[in-house]
């Protein structure tokens, strides 16, 4: 037990597989815990190198076993799956995490915070929300239309739940006012914890100083500055603004071979969430810059002429996401380019 230097943890909800290793690599230890012996497990173990995947509940055990003096690495599950070997099983999943975290040039994930994990739920929560009320919506306009009721294109149905309320409408049966009517009280409820949810995101953004910074870029938001300090517990884990962008998903795939470079579509890889507020945020910059003008951003002025604005958002999202890193990677604030400054 002395001898063991480094662990692989195969973690799941109840049953847990750990496999041990010494300084030359032979196996001390393969052994199936039970959540509730876990913390004992590791308590009784010298402080060791501790291999993860970062998957559900990854997080909360690194910070325990941390606190227990073990040093704790997580890692992309794509990246351990080279490493098992033929037949999956929490046996050889585990020998795979243990075989995968010495690798020298194996990339490892941050361990967040409990504060950042609440945040992200918030922001998850909302964003479930936000789903729902969509799905509702549709639901809403579906069953309508059934009746032939329909109202203008948009989000808002106020129109059609005051056709629902009249029970002096008769176009609609009984029945059906009575479960529209469940629909619409439904909608309402959503709305209001989505306002809620708006509220708390606010308040967490105005009580973080790097948020607060972050939210000066064009294009970014309280929703954004959060979600980015949440997400990336240390911005210099990446070597530059492009890994970071990367790891969003926000620059072309490569299919290159021979020499030759064959660029296409971006490679949508890494956090969707974080991905679609990054273009959201851009396509505001381009409606902004298209009602006011865009000759004080000549980089986007020349895009713009070149390119459809779907396209530009994207390249826009790229650079803001370069500019968003580099500001909590050196800890500075937003400067103004030099034509804007002018």
């Amino acid at each position: 037990m002395k001898a063991i230097t480094t662990s692989g943890l195969d973690i799941a909800k109840s049953v847990f597989q750990v496999h041990c290793v010494d300084t030359q690599g032979n196996v001390c230890l393969r052994q199936q815990l039970k959540r509730r012996y876990m913390l004992a497990f590791f308590q009784k173990l010298p402080s060791c190198l501790v291999g993860m995947e970062a998957c559900a509940s990854s997080h909360y055990w690194s910070r325990e076993l941390q606190a227990l003096g073990h040093k704790v690495r997580l890692m992309p599950p794509a990246y351990v799956r080279p490493y098992v070997k033929r037949q999956k099983n929490d046996a050889t999943d585990a020998e795979a995490i243990c075989e995968a975290v010495t690798r020298p040039n194996m990339r490892f994930v941050e361990i967040k915070s409990v504060e950042q994990q609440s945040c992200l739920v918030l922001h998850r929560t909302r964003q479930l929300f936000i789903r729902q009320q969509t799905s509702v919506t549709n639901a809403i306009r579906a069953h309508l239309a059934e009746f032939g009721i329909v109202a203008p294109v948009g989000r808002t149905v106020d129109q059609l739940l005051k056709i629902v309320a009249d029970i002096e409408d008769k176009r609609l049966p009984e029945v059906a006012r009575a479960c529209l009517a469940a629909l619409g009280a439904q909608l309402q409820a959503l709305k209001a914890q989505i306002l809620k949810f708006d509220r708390q995101i606010r308040a967490w953004h105005r009580s973080n100083e790097t948020s607060k910074r972050l939210d000066e870029i064009p294009g970014v938001g309280p929703a954004l500055a959060t979600a980015l300090v949440a997400s990336i517990p240390d911005p210099k884990a990446f070597r530059s603004g492009r890994d970071f962008s990367a790891w969003i998903g926000l620059v072309p795939k490569q299919n290159s071979s021979g020499g030759k470079e064959r660029l296409g579509s971006i490679s949508k890889r890494g956090d969707r969430y974080l991905r679609s507020l990054f273009t959201i945020g851009a396509l505001a910059v381009i409606r902004y810059a298209k009602i006011h003008g865009t000759t004080h951003r000549p980089w986007l002025t020349a895009l713009l002429a070149r390119r459809p604005p779907k396209v530009a958002a994207i390249a826009l999202a790229n650079k803001l996401a370069r500019m968003a890193w580099a500001m909590m990677a050196k800890g500075e604030r937003y400067r103004e380019p030099a034509a804007l400054a002018a």
